[in-house]
């Protein structure tokens, strides 16, 4: 298959081009680099079945050639990110949305969305399932990221049944691992950079908020699998496996062996209390769940950070 892949030089999609190549596929990257980085996709310059195009996918899109598949993983992705570039976030999610999905249109090509957990907001069902429809406050400062990936979902869905488009949409929750940027603002990368720099671990409320972490090579391979064998139903994919905050931090503290402290600092506004996917989909239509543990994932990538700190 010819496949392109927005946000390519991101942390999901960087690894998303190495999975589809070593899976035989051309990989088309596209990325503007507003938060991906050149050096995920270094390693692809001269494969043979790889090309990158410099290009915001908020604006007219042309690519030439036949395509068979389309995955539109472009857009800020952590707090800091969207929060310091609301207006691009909202676009991505709405006009880049569109213009991925006229392609997929024009190409006959399938389309996949990359959604998140966020469209949960600040959840009252726990854990989400997905035919549950979220509580999120869409004038607070997360809106912007939220709306765009509830608006992405609908305009998806009118384009599977207004168009007859073959559509995916996966519901992303925590990911993380190598090529996670130092200073992206996530939880397990912030632990991680403060931890081997011996700063104190910054905890946001008291520390008893939970969330689920997958480690990228499982998330990848739920991508991958719900590419090829899915539906057009949203579908999560993401660790059932819950933690809270401090947990995490305590883990991070003894595989670093770092004698930092952690400290508390006020919960952000919106901040979601819990987070943990019901993967009954997956696990049913893909025959997938996440097989690496947290404590393997941590040490993973602590091993990546203290290469590139």
């Amino acid at each position: 298959m010819r496949i392109l892949i927005t946000g390519a030089a991101g942390f999901l999609g960087s690894h998303l081009c190495d999975r589809f190549l070593a899976e035989g596929h051309t990989v088309i990257g596209l990325d503007n680099f507003i938060t991906g980085n050149p050096e995920n996709i270094a390693h692809l310059t001269g494969h043979e079945r790889f090309s990158f195009v410099r290009h915001n996918i908020s604006n007219y899109t042309y690519i030439a050639g036949e395509l068979h598949g389309i995955l539109h993983f472009a857009s800020p992705a952590s707090p800091i990110d969207y929060l310091e570039h609301p207006i691009a976030t909202l676009k991505v999610g709405s006009l880049g949305t569109h213009n991925a999905l006229g392609l997929a249109k024009a190409k006959g090509a399938r389309f996949f969305l990359a959604s998140t957990s966020e469209v949960y907001g600040d959840p009252l069902v726990h854990p989400q399932t997905e035919s549950y429809w979220g509580n999120v406050n869409p004038i607070g400062p997360r809106g912007v990221y939220d709306e765009a990936k509830r608006f992405a979902e609908a305009m998806t869905m009118a384009y599977h049944r207004a168009h007859g488009v073959d559509t995916r949409i996966i519901r992303i929750f925590n990911t993380y691992g190598p090529r996670m940027r130092p200073n992206d603002g996530r939880v397990v990368s912030n632990f991680i950079v403060q931890a081997l720099k011996g700063e104190p671990l910054t905890m946001y409320g008291d520390g008893r908020q939970t969330r689920s972490f997958c480690f990228v090579e499982d998330e990848v391979d739920g991508i991958y699998r719900l590419f090829m064998h899915g539906d057009s139903q949203p579908t999560n994919i993401g660790n059932p496996n819950e933690f809270t905050v401090r947990q995490l931090a305590e883990i991070v503290i003894e595989l670093t062996g770092s004698a930092s402290k952690i400290e508390s600092r006020p919960l952000p506004e919106d901040d979601p209390k819990v987070r943990k996917p019901d993967i009954t989909r997956a696990r049913t239509m893909l025959g997938w769940e996440p097989k690496v543990e947290l404590r393997e994932g941590v040490r993973r990538t602590i091993e990546y950070f203290r290469t590139v700190l």
